[in-house]
């Protein structure tokens, strides 16, 4: 079974332009990404895929495997790109912005066994008022059986009548079969996925198979502005120190 992690990179970046190759203790941010998912011993391949010259340019520096591809609006697009060039048994989509994501995390979401066209989400608890209402982390509700039911950057569910549950999050990796990353390409744009500006809402929305794995023990250390670049910086120098 030939599993292919795609780090999908772009250059543009509302809060954070270049984000990909911001220095992190001498190596860009994308180097770190790469080196922390190549730990992971269930992916066959690692490549990243990019628009970007320079980003190009920064993983031939560094030895990372990469691929262009054209201008895409979001991930997924872009790793659809790929599974049209590269052929494997599952895609497994690792954001960029997660310089110390640990090989575990990634390897949660890969079955023993494809035995159905599926996407696959990994989640956590959510611990702090802050996570909760930073709408740059997609919360997530699910059915018994851990599909998703909804996905959006406010608070979900409401707590009207109880106080007995938990919050979940989106974690920045994902996993498709060949089918629904196609079915996404083919697909027009949701009604929610356009309000909440979530493309994997798409899925949800046209009933798709989509299930959420829980990881626990998560520490998120997401890179989304030049403040947590530098909380990711201060977190590598206590390390060292240690």
């Amino acid at each position: 079974m030939k599993i292919l992690g795609i780090i999908p990179a772009r250059y543009g970046s509302t809060r954070f332009p270049g984000k990909p190759l911001a220095d992190i203790l001498g190596k860009p941010m994308i180097w770190w990404v790469y080196n922390q998912a190549k730990k992971a011993k269930k992916l066959t391949d690692l490549i990243v895929a990019t628009d970007d010259e320079r980003i190009m340019r920064a993983c031939d520096q560094f030895d990372i495997p990469n691929i262009m591809t054209n201008i895409h609006e979001n991930g997924i697009s872009r790793v659809h790109e790929v599974s049209q060039k590269i052929k494997a048994d599952l895609y497994v989509q690792i954001n960029g912005d997660e310089p110390l994501i640990e090989s575990r995390i990634i390897e949660r979401i890969i079955p023993r066994v494809i035995g159905r066209d599926f996407v696959a989400n990994l989640i956590c608890k959510i611990k702090s008022p802050n996570e909760l209402l930073d709408l740059s982390n997609i919360k997530i509700i699910f059915d018994k059986n851990k599909k998703a039911i909804y996905m959006s950057r406010t608070p979900i569910p409401t707590p009207y009548k109880s106080l007995e549950f938990e919050y979940y999050k989106h974690i920045g990796v994902l996993a498709y079969t060949k089918s629904m990353l196609d079915f996404f390409a083919l697909s027009k744009p949701s009604k929610y996925e356009k309000i909440e500006g979530l493309e994997i809402l798409r899925f949800v929305e046209y009933g798709k198979d989509f299930y959420c794995i829980e990881v626990k023990n998560f520490k998120s250390l997401s890179v989304d502005t030049p403040k947590d670049l530098e909380k990711i910086k201060n977190n590598l120098k206590n390390k060292k120190r240690l």
